[in-house]
């Protein structure tokens, strides 16, 4: 994949695409003068900015194919009306419709993020390492309503209102609302991918996968010490 900054790849994405503009217009001049057959030129892209390499994208109609380059760019013979097929194993299919004014394309392919397409979308070269954790990590802060809080304390009180949070950073302490627990200062038992801890300090909210309380019956299964309830964390790191 091409080296530099993540600002200078999207300059290059957005030069690549002038580029194809340009070659389209040349092409339409010349194409309609032989058959209805024209060369469409496309771009692939990851998370917005990242060009995908080493794919397959296929016209249906005129049955041509192709690989992108290492800038994720390829050309590819349509007929009037084609579709071009993309099925990529690590990202979701995408079709494209193409029509007579067709000349240029660029398709964001959408990752589907397992611990197994990591591994074959680099080994593939269709994305490097570091772009790839980058974009995953930038699209679960995006789309995980966790991120909105400062700690994992911070979001234990903001949503779970049968939890009281006491003391400031460094000293933080969960407990039931319930008498008893406030009381005797009874605090509730940390697990986290199935381990008991001391302190929430060290997970970040956008790490987390789920989050829940058990309390009574249902944290009978912890003993004595699941009595004032157990916050039970799930992390994305667990899913690796």
């Amino acid at each position: 994949m091409c080296s530099g900054s993540r600002a200078e790849k999207q300059i290059m994405i957005d030069m690549c695409m002038k580029i194809l503009n340009g070659i389209g217009l040349l092409f339409l001049g010349t194409s309609s003068l032989f058959s209805q057959s024209r060369v469409v030129y496309g771009i692939l892209t990851a998370f917005d900015q990242y060009p995908v390499a080493n794919i397959e994208v296929r016209a249906k109609r005129s049955g041509s194919v192709a690989m992108t380059d290492s800038t994720g760019i390829f050309s590819l013979v349509c007929e009037d009306k084609d579709v071009i097929k993309i099925r990529p194993k690590t990202f979701r299919a995408e079709s494209v419709k193409v029509d007579g004014s067709t000349d240029t394309v660029r398709v964001n392919l959408v990752f589907i993020d397992t611990r197994k397409n990591r591994e074959i979308a680099i080994g593939y070269g269709h994305i490097n390492e570091e772009d790839l954790s980058f974009g995953v990590h930038n699209l679960q802060h995006q789309h995980n309503v966790f991120c909105n809080y400062a700690n994992t304390y911070e979001l234990i009180r903001g949503r779970f209102p049968e939890m009281a949070v006491s003391g400031t950073r460094g000293n933080y302490k969960v407990y039931l609302r319930t008498v008893q627990s406030i009381q005797f200062e009874t605090e509730a038992l940390y697990v986290v991918d199935g381990v008991i801890v001391s302190t929430l300090e060290g997970i970040h909210p956008c790490d987390i996968r789920s989050i829940n309380i058990l309390k009574d019956a249902a944290a009978s299964i912890y003993g004595a010490e699941g009595a004032a309830g157990v916050v039970l964390i799930h992390t994305k790191r667990f899913d690796e």
